[in-house]
């Protein structure tokens, strides 16, 4: 495939992709890295496919290809396609909560020579370094890059990156509770769409509906929340943006536990646990958890089941971080737990409870999976061995 065949099709892709057609987009730029032998167009669809695979969630797809858009750039010998691998590197890194890698990939970005790009991408870099700082906590250095990055976004009138450095300090402000300048960034960030978004992708409103959702419940305004939630998640869901209908599930579970309604904020964690899971955002699995700790707290006591969730959701976390011991402290508990309930089923052994799966009760009330009994074959409880028939028994 020729340098004008490989420009057609990376440009049928990013139509596919516009309008909403994901899949065939990915399928035709796949096609293009696996017969194109021209370079540079190699390069521009390695972008597509990080970019992509971000906004779909697949980290650790996006993660390979800014591998090898770095090998690319660096057989291109041009500072600047360096500059935007090292960024697309360090972005995906962000995304697994690779901070530090983030960072140190951030600071080779800042110390290549002066190339044409670091203009344009010099803000980016600090935005990414700043999400990184803000991950770890590390709260005056990671306002000095959103601040940096913000100077950047205003000296290249840049609304794109000043609209996104607006949300990311919406976020920052979050978390040192300052929670008017927590509501007053993203509300920047919505004008900058309303104003300047028109050829916009949709996911900027998307994200700055999401952080002034979050700003609202914080500050007890909840309609306000659910109102910004729900577009947000609205968005989320027309464009299969994985990583947001994570997050707005995750601020809709927070704003039914400020209500007080438990009951309905429960499952959406549990929902925002399972996709943060799956797409390797640790932060939010952490984030998650807390949240669910909290409705235990507000609950006053923790019942059986409730145990046994948290044991649940603590070994997932533990073992996503590496750490063993508390891994299996956890996992101990569990099995203690499922015990002492007897959420588990005698034939196969596995917990009952822990996810979807059909079940049944036999007449001594003993639970099984459906599954089980029906490859066991068995006439009679296999824990007890009462008689199993009885009449209208499947």
């Amino acid at each position: 495939m020729g340098q004008d065949q490989t420009k057609q099709q990376i440009e049928k892709g990013l139509q596919l992709y516009q309008s909403n057609q994901t899949e065939k987009a990915l399928q035709v730029w796949t096609k293009v890295l696996e017969k194109s032998s021209d370079l540079m167009g190699r390069f521009r669809v390695l972008g597509c496919l990080v970019t992509a695979h971000s906004e779909m969630g697949r980290y650790k797809e996006m993660l390979k290809f800014a591998v090898v858009q770095i090998d690319t750039a660096r057989e291109l010998e041009d500072a600047d396609f360096l500059l935007e691998s090292y960024l697309n590197l360090a972005r995906s890194n962000e995304k697994l909560c690779e901070f530090h890698k983030t960072i140190s990939y951030c600071k080779t970005c800042l110390g290549l020579p002066g190339t044409r790009a670091g203009a344009q991408l010099g803000g980016q870099v600090s935005l990414s370094m700043g999400n990184a700082f803000l991950g770890l906590s590390v709260f005056q250095k990671a306002l000095e890059s959103f601040e940096k990055a913000l100077r950047y976004a205003h000296n290249n009138d840049d609304a794109m990156l000043e609209c996104r450095v607006c949300c990311s300090l919406g976020s920052f402000y979050a978390q040192v509770k300052d929670y008017e300048k927590a509501l007053f960034f993203p509300c920047k960030a919505a004008e900058l769409v309303n104003n300047y978004g028109k050829g916009w992708s949709l996911k900027y409103r998307a994200m700055s509906q999401y952080h002034m959702a979050v700003a609202y419940r914080l500050l007890g305004r909840l309609g306000s929340a659910m109102e910004c939630c729900e577009e947000s998640m609205k968005i989320a869901l027309q464009h299969g943006d994985r990583p947001l209908q994570a997050l707005c599930l995750l601020c809709f579970a927070d704003i039914h536990r400020s209500r007080g309604d438990l009951e309905t904020a429960f499952p959406r964690y549990d929902s925002a646990m399972s996709i943060m899971t799956e797409i390797g955002n640790r932060l939010g699995q952490v984030q998650a958890l807390l949240g669910v700790a909290k409705c235990w707290v507000a609950r006053k006591a923790l019942d059986k089941l409730s145990q046994l969730k948290l044991h649940c959701l603590s070994e997932s976390i533990y073992r996503s971080k590496g750490l063993q011991r508390e891994l299996r402290a956890h996992v101990v508990r569990f099995h203690e737990c499922v015990e002492e309930t007897e959420l588990y089923c005698g034939l196969c052994g596995e917990s009952i409870g822990e996810k979807n799966s059909r079940l049944q009760a036999l007449p001594c009330s003993h639970i099984f999976h459906l599954r089980c009994l029906q490859n066991n074959g068995t006439r009679s409880c296999p824990n007890c061995r009462r008689s199993s028939m009885k009449p209208g028994f499947v």
